[in-house]
């Protein structure tokens, strides 16, 4: 596949100008399910036996990557929203009516509802998504959603340590030890990284250290939920336990992007969430000056950010969080893929998973420009057009 006469193309590569590396005039060749060349229109290279998508002078970029997801889930909290825009504050128990929810599902519903959402972020984008379980919280139940998890995306996260189950109430430390236990060894080898809720009504910093912990003993990667209430010791945890990312960071303690930067933690925001929750926003700003490498999710989940459109995240990025369009296009895609520790996606240079959107715009900016248009016109995933 040729797709040719590319307007400006992003490649996040740092062998072209600027930080999104642009390329005015460009094409990309495509063998597989892999880019093979990326370069000017002029040497775009004779003799592709493929297709060729002509892209109209039209802004190209690489496929949004969301590395914060809650997919896996049954049940509406519509009725919670509601509240909350009517004036009660969020609080972590709401996870419970999910896990209730998703408790009671069969497993061709949780796939429906799941597969219905990983093609939605597809049509505006995404082409590369983590998921986390979560909303089983006993062994059996979060076997059956890292499973499920595991047909969408070869990142899996196990959340176990979300909040406790209900039938632990009261007895956390005994659910600490039944997570950091017999339900780790259980969904260890169905998941690529463990992550732990470090917050107020879920788990304390030395509950989350010890899940945490064990689950870097058993080779797992870590994420974690930090700062999204209050502020707290998750980002500190972070990076103390050399976790891949700390996620939400509302509420940042003097300090800690500095320590972020300095443990190498990419710093992944979620501003859906902050604008659902009706909290501050993150201050992407300190965490850029600190040195931090951050990048953008969508956090989508039933209770406080059901959405997957990452261009809409990039635009609140923008306009709420003071990033410039350079920093949130890249954030929302070399960023997102460095919070996974990838490589081989968020990017178009030669040997990268061939993932690539196509805009009905001539610039990347319009994507915080024109917040809540549909831009995306094409979407290849692996070098197949799965939106046109």
């Amino acid at each position: 596949m040729l797709v040719e006469h590319i307007g400006e193309l992003v490649t996040n590569d740092p062998a072209h100008d600027g930080a999104l590396g642009i390329i005015q005039d460009a094409s990309v060749a495509i063998d597989g399910d892999r880019i093979a060349w990326v370069g000017e229109q002029a040497a775009a290279p004779d003799g592709v036996e493929g297709p060729r998508i002509d892209a109209a002078g039209a802004a190209a970029l690489p496929g949004f990557v969301d590395s914060h997801t809650h997919l896996v889930f049954a049940g509406d909290r519509t009725a919670e929203f509601d509240a909350r825009m009517r004036g009660e504050r969020y609080a972590a128990g709401g996870i419970q009516t999910t896990v209730a929810a998703t408790r009671a599902a069969s497993d061709d519903e949780l796939r429906t509802n799941a597969t219905r959402l990983r093609d939605e972020a597809l049509r505006t984008g995404t082409t590369h998504v983590e998921v986390k379980s979560g909303y089983g919280l006993d062994v059996d139940g979060e076997v059956r959603l890292l499973t499920l998890a595991g047909e969408l995306t070869d990142d899996v996260t196990f959340l176990g340590g979300h909040v406790v189950a209900p039938e632990y109430a009261g007895k956390a430390d005994d659910y600490v030890d039944l997570v950091r236990g017999a339900m780790l060894d259980a969904c260890a080898p169905l998941a690529r990284w463990a992550d732990v809720f470090c917050e107020r009504g879920a788990f304390d910093v030395d509950q989350s250290r010890a899940i945490l912990t064990a689950a870097k003993d058993k080779g797992l990667g870590l994420r974690i939920h930090a700062n999204q209430l209050e502020p707290g010791p998750g980002a500190r945890l972070a990076a103390e336990l050399g976790a891949a990312s700390a996620d939400h960071l509302t509420h940042l303690g003097p300090g800690d992007a500095e320590a972020l930067a300095g443990a190498g933690v990419v710093a992944t925001l979620v501003p859906v969430a902050d604008l659902s929750t009706r909290s501050p926003w993150p201050d992407a700003r300190a965490l850029l000056d600190a040195g931090a490498t951050v990048a953008l999710a969508t956090d989508c989940n039933p209770g406080t950010s059901f959405t997957t459109n990452m261009p809409v995240v990039i635009a609140l990025a923008v306009t709420a969080m003071r990033m410039t369009p350079a920093e949130a296009v890249w954030s929302a895609t070399a960023g997102s893929a460095r919070a996974l520790q990838r490589f081989d996606v968020g990017t178009v240079q030669q040997g990268a998973r061939a993932d690539l959107v196509i805009l009905d715009a001539p610039s990347h900016v319009h994507l915080a420009y024109r917040p809540g248009v549909p831009l995306v016109r094409t979407v290849i995933v692996a070098g197949t057009v799965v939106h046109d």
